[in-house]
């Protein structure tokens, strides 16, 4: 309790939340990319996975940029451990988005299914309610039921790509490809799905934030 009452009187370092919110969204404009390189009539995939790969480079220098803040900063807005985690969390995220775009092109998958697409929309949509989040994280306390709703409905989506994996890879099995195509495909679904994982994973760091702090 003292130390909380201490925190909010003293002046916070607010480069933080803002590095969040550049995080955050350089994922949503990641999966807005991966969608795109998906799209049934994309014409030029390669141009859609190379703004992939730079979405995650851009977020890589943001992680490394909150990574030299905290080693300089006195004081911060939250528990340091809370700041590495969620950026890590983060960075993991968007990591996983990347490596769909490296094993398919690792595994030659040029055809992209309607699973594939299904789970890369959930990716969109809890990378939008993550953005969402950030920047009410200035204020944890006034914004803490609607962070709680944002985090919940996250939990959801990933819930729901959870099943939509099942079905992926029961229709993958049903199917019987050849060995390359059968683990190339199966690649690229886990990690479509293990993103969503990594967002969920967000949302967990930021309920904890808001356990603490209000």
């Amino acid at each position: 309790m003292f130390m909380r009452l201490f925190r909010s009187l003293m002046p916070k370092e607010e480069r933080f939340v803002e590095n969040f919110i550049a995080h955050s969204g350089y994922i949503v404009a990641a999966a807005d990319a991966l969608a795109a390189m998906m799209a049934p009539d994309q014409q030029d995939r390669p141009s859609r996975g190379r703004e992939v790969c730079e979405n995650e480079s851009l977020a890589d220098e943001v992680s490394r940029q909150t990574l030299i803040s905290l080693h300089r900063a006195f004081l911060t807005p939250f528990d340091r451990s809370d700041i590495l985690a969620l950026s890590n969390a983060l960075d993991d995220a968007i990591d996983h988005i990347e490596e769909v775009v490296l094993h398919a092109a690792l595994y030659e998958v040029s055809e992209f299914d309607n699973h594939m697409r299904k789970i890369t929309g959930q990716i969109q949509q809890a990378a939008r309610l993550v953005a969402e989040i950030m920047p009410l994280l200035h204020n944890i306390t006034a914004n803490a039921d609607r962070i709680r709703s944002l985090c919940e409905a996250v939990s959801s989506i990933e819930s729901d790509a959870d099943e939509a994996l099942r079905e992926a890879l029961s229709d993958l099995i049903e199917q019987r490809p050849d060995t390359i195509t059968f683990f190339g495909r199966k690649e690229v679904y886990e990690l479509l799905e293990a993103a969503t994982d990594c967002l969920d994973d967000v949302a967990d760091v930021i309920e904890g934030l808001v356990l603490d702090n209000v």
